[in-house]
């Protein structure tokens, strides 16, 4: 039997939240955004955001750009195949599956962070493009910067949301693992199982993702009563959706929300997240009120390098070498 389809969501559940204020006056005279902002992250840990300073254009390019890349042969797109990169870089392809992903995976994707030389830090490298399409490249060199300025103005929000100084941020997102990758989800007649859909319920591990997805939908969430809920598109706006890192730092007052892909529309489906992690070295613990006596803090770059071992194909078992300050 076929999922039942979600409801379409009430924008009330997910608001749509006007960054212009923000962006022109700053966080502190810009109170009834950061007040909007906290509001989502504490009932919905979802928001769609308008007016936030990146131009239709500069999407638009990346995605004209990758609908010709997904169309390459397999052969070349395998030559840029992330199993080849130590540092999970390149071409993720269709129905991937890691050591622990879940279920079958019907994505396939692009990936890059900063490009950097190999260092003691695991997560440094380089880039693989292909070879037979530079405008891709440029494209994603162009567009990457632009997502990273918008999550670096909403740290200040974040921070004053949680009770914190604008800048209380600042120092731990000095050297961010940023994650730019674009989604590819063929069309899927039938779902007849939550393991075969686009990509499987679950919450992002670091502190927030910008979401640009296109018109076809399909992201859905679930809501407080456990019921799954679609997130319609809004041209020029993005999704914003709290990850793990954020709620640890709240001590759980901001939610990071589960949530999952399923294309039913019978049409290719392109999404363009920017995953916004802080410095490799940032230590994730409660930073308001009182930690549960059992939590036990880590290292975000240590955690996500062990996650994307464990869900990205590699053709060898590396271990990675405990990271020191």
């Amino acid at each position: 039997m076929a999922l039942p389809p979600s409801r379409r969501l009430d924008f009330a559940e997910v608001p749509v939240i006007d960054l212009g204020p923000l962006l022109k006056d700053g966080p502190v005279k810009a109170k009834s955004t950061v007040d909007a902002i906290a509001k989502a992250c504490t009932e919905v840990g979802f928001m769609q955001v308008v007016n936030h300073g990146v131009s239709d254009a500069a999407i638009e390019r990346v995605i004209a750009e990758s609908a010709p890349f997904f169309a390459l042969p397999l052969e070349e797109r395998n030559e840029i195949a992330i199993s080849n990169s130590p540092q999970f870089r390149g071409y993720l392809p269709l129905k991937y599956k890691g050591e622990q992903t879940s279920g079958e995976i019907h994505q396939e994707a692009f990936i890059m962070f900063h490009d950097k030389p190999e260092s003691a830090c695991p997560m440094d490298g380089p880039n693989l493009w292909p070879s037979s399409r530079p405008g891709f490249r440029k494209a994603f060199e162009d567009y990457f910067p632009l997502t990273e300025k918008l999550g670096m103005s909403m740290l200040p929000a974040f921070a004053l949301a949680m009770g914190k100084a604008p800048d209380f941020f600042t120092e731990m997102f000095r050297d961010p693992m940023m994650m730019l990758k674009v989604n590819h989800y063929p069309p899927q007649a039938v779902v007849e199982h939550d393991k075969e859909i686009g990509v499987t319920a679950h919450s992002d591990s670091g502190a927030f993702t910008i979401l640009w997805q296109d018109d076809v939908g399909g992201l859905e969430i679930m809501n407080k009563s456990g019921e799954w809920v679609g997130v319609p598109p809004i041209k020029g706006a993005y999704v914003i959706n709290l990850g793990n890192m954020m709620q640890i730092w709240s001590n759980g007052r901001f939610s990071s929300t589960p949530h999952r892909v399923i294309n039913r529309s019978g049409l290719d489906r392109y999404s363009v997240p920017t995953f916004v992690n802080p410095n490799y070295y940032t230590m994730i613990e409660p930073l308001v009120g009182t930690p549960a006596p059992d939590f036990v803090p880590y290292m975000s770059g240590d955690e996500q390098f062990d996650l994307y071992w464990r869900i990205y194909p590699q053709k060898t078992k590396r271990v990675r070498e405990p990271a020191t300050v």
